[in-house]
């Protein structure tokens, strides 16, 4: 019997030789080496490298393609109201043509000129600024250009030299105005 243990113990051994071997064997496939731990640094920071430069890419598109849309509003921006323009251009144009000498058939081709010229302010639009007697002068929207002797308030619109306009809630052009004067600049 006791030659049956050392031979059980000896294979024992031997299978536990070979069980340290094994997973010797799997670690080392496991752990990869130093020169596969730089390659897969080196592929990772070149996919890395090439997401910056995708990224980069991008952005500089996105800037060209915003600048060129800019550039586009800023020399279309006055189609809307050029269109609008055209038939009056026409009428105008035909007005000078007319060669009968009738005096009412050249005053209704103004009137429907004048129309038309309204609907295209209406359509982009423009606004006239007309104020009426005696409204306080706003120096937003009125220029006073001289004052006058009244009976009026002072710094109130005595008369309207030109009427203004106005571009949705933007002054083009102020209304130009005569304006009342105050009772001790008068003398």
């Amino acid at each position: 019997m006791t030659e049956q243990n050392p031979t059980v113990d000896n294979e024992t051994v031997d299978n536990e030789t070979a069980e340290v071997a094994e997973a010797a064997e799997s670690e080392a496939q496991e752990k990869p080496s130093y020169e596969d731990l730089e390659a897969k640094i080196a592929e990772l920071e070149g996919m890395l490298k090439d997401e910056q430069l995708r990224g980069l890419a991008n952005e500089q598109n996105l800037r060209r393609r915003h600048t060129e849309e800019i550039q586009a509003t800023h020399k279309y921006a006055g189609q809307k109201f050029a269109a609008e323009m055209l038939p009056v251009k026409d009428y105008l144009e035909m007005a000078l043509l007319d060669q009968s000498g009738n005096f009412d058939a050249l005053k209704m081709g103004v009137q429907m000129t004048l129309n038309e010229l309204n609907k295209a302010f209406e359509h982009t639009q423009i606004t006239e600024i007309n104020p009426q007697p005696g409204d306080k002068l706003d120096p937003h929207h009125h220029q006073a250009m001289q004052a006058v002797e009244s009976d009026q308030e002072p710094n109130t619109v005595v008369s309207v030299l030109k009427k203004g306009y106005q571009l949705a809630d933007r002054v083009l052009r102020p209304a130009m105005v005569t304006v009342a004067q105050g009772g001790e600049g008068g003398n």
